[in-house]
């Protein structure tokens, strides 16, 4: 798995596949909860309910294409130096799917927001009434909640302080 998520053309077919499936998901909403309304799958707890989300997480920031485009195109700057610098340990390739996950999610929100002005939600538990979410959340939301278990309780210290490979500097020629 470590050599995998050292080969681009598998983080790029990775990525490009979860993103795929994100939008195959969005499309399937969009196909049969836009006019049927919710499904219900368990009574009282989750259902399938179409929403256009036209800001960020929680509704939040509605509105705001350019700065959902700034954002995308920052994290895939942010993976791509991940990529380049993280040490190519096999203790590290948690941290490059994670990135991929990331990435993924983020990416596939942006792919909405640019084409339709709004993000497709679907996933709802009307159990705890939590925001409609949609794929590309769980990539993002899971992603994350992983990073910060694996800074917390799986990486030393002078692990994170080294994670990032230590590149010579180029001596200067006379």
């Amino acid at each position: 798995m470590n050599r995998l998520l050292r080969n681009p053309v598998f983080i790029t077919v990775l990525t490009l596949l979860l993103i795929g499936i994100d939008q195959l998901t969005k499309y399937l909403a969009v196909r049969f909860l836009m006019e049927g309304g919710p499904l219900v799958l368990w009574d009282g707890v989750f259902e399938l309910r179409y929403l256009e989300n036209r800001g960020a997480a929680f509704g939040l920031m509605q509105g705001q294409r350019a700065f959902f485009l700034v954002i995308g195109i920052v994290v895939f700057i942010a993976v791509l130096l991940l990529f380049r610098y993280l040490s190519p340990e096999r203790r590290y390739w948690p941290l490059r799917l994670i990135a991929v996950f990331i990435l993924a999610g983020a990416w596939g929100n942006m792919i909405d927001r640019m084409v339709n002005g709004y993000v497709v939600d679907f996933f709802y538990f009307r159990l705890i009434d939590f925001p409609i979410f949609n794929v590309a959340d769980i990539y993002v939301t899971v992603g994350t909640a992983v990073l910060i278990l694996l800074v917390l309780f799986y990486y030393k210290d002078e692990e994170l302080n080294d994670i990032l490979v230590k590149r010579p500097k180029k001596e200067k020629q006379l």
